[in-house]
């Protein structure tokens, strides 16, 4: 079956950093954002060929330790011939924390990030869509 774009899912927990000490840290991280995806995506389905654009929204518990960037390699990496054949197919990347107290106020929220944001913490919103230019029309 072919996916059906977008798709939005919510994976728990603090993402882990490309530079990590820890390889098993890093291979959990991946598995996790894999096994969150698989909740919105139909069984079996189809990696899609298509141009991608992903959203990261991080909401930690407490201020986020770490840079914002260090969140993205990791999350691509995860969904690397599982939801696209190949990262490089990811042409445009928004990652955005949202600290406690620091919440946007988005005028039209989807359900996914409704959920992410009313949802435990810490939490990392993703979104992936096959339209790279949605947000810039």
């Amino acid at each position: 079956m072919d996916i059906e774009f977008p798709i939005e899912f919510t994976v728990l927990g603090t993402p882990v950093s490309f530079q990590a000490a820890r390889a098993a840290s890093r291979e959990q991280w991946k598995a996790r954002v894999k096994a969150a995806s698989t909740v919105v995506l139909p069984a079996p389905h189809f990696v899609s060929g298509d141009r991608m654009a992903v959203r990261l929204y991080y909401l930690p518990e407490a201020r986020m330790q770490g840079d914002v960037d260090n969140i993205v390699k990791l999350v691509l990496d995860a969904l690397c011939r599982h939801i696209y054949l190949d990262d490089a197919q990811v042409e445009r990347v928004v990652v955005q924390k949202f600290e406690p107290g620091n919440v946007f106020n988005f005028r039209n929220p989807s359900a996914g990030i409704v959920a992410a944001i009313s949802g435990p913490k810490p939490a990392l919103y993703v979104r992936v869509s096959a339209d790279p230019f949605e947000e810039l029309q």
